[in-house]
């Protein structure tokens, strides 16, 4: 896939920092997403903990089946905003979680057999009401493809999706679906792996089965993913079965479509030199610190590369709010306004206001037209109303 050139981008228009989202790119991935799910026979969704800029939602319905959630407010958000089918899992739900899930979601994912046959009387008696109502188990196959164990729900000792071993399957009454998830960011291969093993431990259980939910992770919009591969990998497994399928790409959605643009506030020196900037690690790009990874800068490149490095610091207490060493052709100046590339998926949804730190304003650019439009500002207020 093609990058976006922000380069077209005045980033004097912005306010600082701000996030910048692409329309033009967010919609070519939808429509890559259409595809496999025109083609393939599966139903998409949009994973809202990926990527919830919920003003581009009518873009969204108009290309995907819905939304999947990860909690209560997730699916709050699909429901009023997106349309189309709610789907949602957690770890474990409290009794107010299910009491309003059960008045709008389509499917409603539970993580233990347990929780299922806490809430199975209330949840059937609920799709009495409302047919479209189904209800599903999270199954976890321990097949691990993730490189990095924060992110491998199939680590061994996880606490996500029920092993096989402890699978009651006479408590599988009212159960229409199976969900498993066990990629981040990954290719069509090791989905290929994942179903194959999945089938191999609970294919048996497939015949009493209506769907089945491979998760998210798949980097289907991706530069080489093997998209034919997955459409015929879909089309087999549903006629093999006999089951709808559904798919919950979230950063599929948003890579390549957006950036984080800062600014320079101070030069300082303490054995290297180094630029604080107006965002911050911890509370504007976490995964930098929990992954961790390297975010791309606009025009820098490695330690040494270029003529003059600077370490990247965030403007928070925290001695470790260091987003990496960076190298320039120029020295850096105050003022100077640096773009952090491919930063609309699981970047937006982890912010955070630690020592009161502004929030980035968030923007959407068509970068056909250069039409511009920030549609918020964050001030005192969010910092303050998040308390009491």
């Amino acid at each position: 896939m093609q990058f976006t050139d922000f380069a077209k981008l005045d980033l004097s228009r912005l306010p600082s920092p701000c996030f910048v989202v692409d329309e033009v790119a967010v919609e070519r991935n939808l429509r890559i997403l259409n595809h496999v799910q025109t083609e393939s026979g599966a139903k998409v969704l949009a994973a809202l903990k990926a990527f919830s800029m919920w003003s581009l939602a009518p873009l969204t319905a108009k290309y995907l089946s819905g939304t999947c959630a990860s909690g209560l407010h997730e699916a709050r958000l699909g429901f009023e905003e997106y349309g189309g089918e709610v789907h949602v899992f957690a770890a474990a739900f409290s009794q107010q979680d299910i009491d309003e899930l059960l008045t709008f979601a389509h499917h409603i994912v539970f993580n233990s057999c347990g929780q299922w046959l806490r809430f199975r009387e209330q949840c059937l008696a609920a799709q009495q009401q409302r047919p479209e109502l189904h209800f599903g188990l999270r199954i976890n196959p321990e097949h691990s493809e993730g490189a990095v164990p924060i992110y491998d729900p199939c680590a061994p000792g996880s606490r996500l999706g029920i092993p096989l071993s402890q699978l009651d399957e006479t408590a599988l009454e009212g159960i229409s679906g199976l969900h498993f998830h066990t990629l981040c960011e990954q290719g069509f291969e090791p989905l290929q792996r994942t179903v194959a093993a999945m089938e191999a431990k609970f294919g048996h259980l497939l015949p009493q089965m209506q769907w089945v939910n491979f998760g998210g992770g798949h980097h289907i919009t991706a530069d080489g993913y093997n998209i034919d591969g997955l459409i015929q990998l879909v089309q087999d497994f549903k006629q093999r079965h006999q089951v709808e399928v559904y798919l919950e790409p979230g950063e599929a959605v948003a890579i390549g479509t957006g950036i984080l643009s800062c600014e320079v506030l101070d030069i300082t020196w303490n054995h290297l030199d180094q630029a604080i900037l107006d965002t911050s690690a911890t509370c504007h790009m976490p995964d930098t610190l929990e992954m961790p990874y390297r975010p791309d800068i606009t025009d820098a490149g490695l330690p040494d590369e270029k003529s003059h490095t600077y370490r990247l610091g965030g403007l928070t207490c925290l001695a470790g709010d260091v987003i990496g060493d960076y190298s320039f052709d120029k020295q850096l100046k105050i003022g100077q306004r640096l773009v952090f590339e491919d930063m609309s998926h699981y970047t937006m949804v982890k912010t955070t206001t630690f020592n009161g730190t502004k929030l980035p304003s968030l923007a959407i650019w068509n970068s056909e037209t250069d039409a511009l439009r920030v549609v918020k500002n964050f001030d005192y207020s969010d910092f303050k109303e998040r308390l009491s």
